[in-house]
């Protein structure tokens, strides 16, 4: 998980703070020591670091506690708040063009991931903003890069433009002309890497750039590789004047270096990081350095858990299962959909995280288990309707004839209708055997008014 051992080690720091007291400057200076090795170990820049204790040394020491808080809180919000600057202060979201399709273009070095995460930008402005985006090879030297976008673009349903091995510049150029003729108001350029920064790739990346003025150049770098990373952004930035960072493989970055470094090196934000491998709305989300701060600190990032989980669940299916439960006629089809939708929002270790008071590493490796759920659809897809809306008839005979139906055991049907027995229980204490009243209330709605299956 992305901070994990920063979250950790500042977590020691700052209990430590908290058993205090009443805090000396010596406490204070010593906490601070204590931080800076933190950040160090993070693999954040050395003058970030520097800047950053010297900040909010200054800061704690000349601190007037707020009444609601305790000295050893008010330092805690203190490197809230700076921690949050250091990340750019607030969402930056893509520049969008007044008229015509909007021109994102996808930079970075050779394996940061531009093709596979461009790709899921395009998906996530096409799923949320409702976009008709369009993919345009722009990379012609790395052998099947163009199949590649291909593939991951009839993956995510978003059109890719191709024009085999012709200049690059003359392929975004006619993709613009393209989208304006198609009806496609975003159009992503998946330009050419290079292992290593070179004149003759800046050079290209210059002439694209000349020839259709994007209104957002993003740079891919891979989080992995920490202040490699924010030395690929600083030369990227210098050659092109780049509009913001798209981080990939955040999720596997335990330390944060890079997330931490970017902003306050280059100038420029992060304005999206990548999770995960698949082609899904949920492996790709907007930057919140307020949410990444909370998450820093232990405090969770609830806003972040809600919104992953308004893309997984269905809005109108919500509805009907609400109107279910307060009929108390929740069944193994409603179970079944369920537990598909939570697959859909990743591994339950990327979700710790943005839990309050829950450690990644008590999930660490947990994940759905997507052969599980495959065994429980065929078992649940061979009762049939009536045996479904009413679990109760499933007798030994029954239960025999679904397992043959299903390809499994009769083990693995007493489990599943075990777990369904849980659920439904829990959906009755839920109702409390009267109906929702506090149902999809505050805890379980957005702004939108969206309600979600679980409080």
């Amino acid at each position: 998980m992305a901070f994990e051992n920063l979250q950790e080690k500042l977590g020691k720091v700052f209990s430590r703070l908290r058993g205090r007291g009443r805090l000396s400057e010596g406490d204070i200076r010593s906490a601070m020591r204590e931080v800076k090795l933190a950040l160090l170990d993070a693999d954040v820049n050395v003058k970030v670091v520097n800047d950053f204790v010297r900040t909010v040394s200054d800061k704690a020491l000349g601190a007037e506690v707020h009444q609601s808080l305790n000295p050893a809180q008010q330092v805690i919000k203190i490197v809230n708040d700076e921690l949050t600057a250091m990340m750019g202060g607030r969402n930056e979201r893509i520049n969008m063009a007044s008229h015509g399709p909007t021109v994102v273009m996808m930079v970075g070095l050779q394996g940061a991931g531009k093709t596979t995460n461009g790709a899921k930008l395009a998906g996530y402005f096409k799923q949320t903003l409702h976009k008709r985006p369009l993919l345009a090879a722009c990379d012609i030297y790395r052998p099947a890069a163009i199949k590649q976008l291909q593939v991951v673009g009839e993956q995510i349903g978003v059109p890719v433009f191709e024009m085999g091995q012709t200049d690059p510049v003359t392929v975004a150029r006619e993709a613009l002309l393209y989208a304006n003729r198609n009806g496609n108001d975003m159009v992503f350029l998946d330009t050419a890497g290079r292992l290593h920064v070179d004149e003759a790739l800046m050079d290209e990346l210059r002439r694209i750039k000349a020839e259709v003025h994007p209104n957002e150049i993003l740079l891919v770098v891979d989080a992995m590789t920490g202040q490699d990373a924010v030395t690929a952004a600083s030369a990227f930035n210098e050659a092109l004047d780049i509009d913001g960072v798209l981080l990939s493989k955040h999720d596997s970055d335990a330390r944060g270096g890079a997330a931490l470094s970017v902003k306050a090196v280059t100038g420029k934000p992060i304005k999206f990081v990548g999770t995960g491998e698949k082609l899904d709305v949920n492996c790709i989300e907007p930057f919140h350095p307020d949410r990444a701060a909370s998450r820093i600190l232990g405090m969770g990032d609830m806003l972040s858990f809600i919104e992953k989980a308004q893309r997984s669940f269905d809005e109108k299916k919500a509805a009907e299962l609400e109107e279910k439960l307060r009929r108390n006629k929740f069944d193994l089809d409603d179970y079944l959909e369920q537990l598909q939708q939570l697959k859909g929002m990743g591994s339950l270790e990327s979700l710790a995280g943005m839990v309050p008071g829950v450690s990644a590493k008590q999930l660490a490796g947990a994940r759905i288990d997507e052969k599980l759920i495959t065994r429980t659809e065929a078992i649940i897809r061979s009762m049939t309707a009536k045996e479904r809306r009413n679990p109760s008839l499933l007798n030994f005979s029954r239960k025999k004839r679904i397992a043959a139906g299903s390809g499994t055991r009769l083990e693995d049907i007493n489990r599943v209708l075990k777990q369904f027995e849980a659920t439904q229980m829990m959906t009755k204490k839920m109702a409390g055997g009267k109906p929702f009243k506090n149902f999809g209330g505050p805890q379980a709605k957005n702004s939108k008014g969206f309600r979600y299956p679980f409080r």
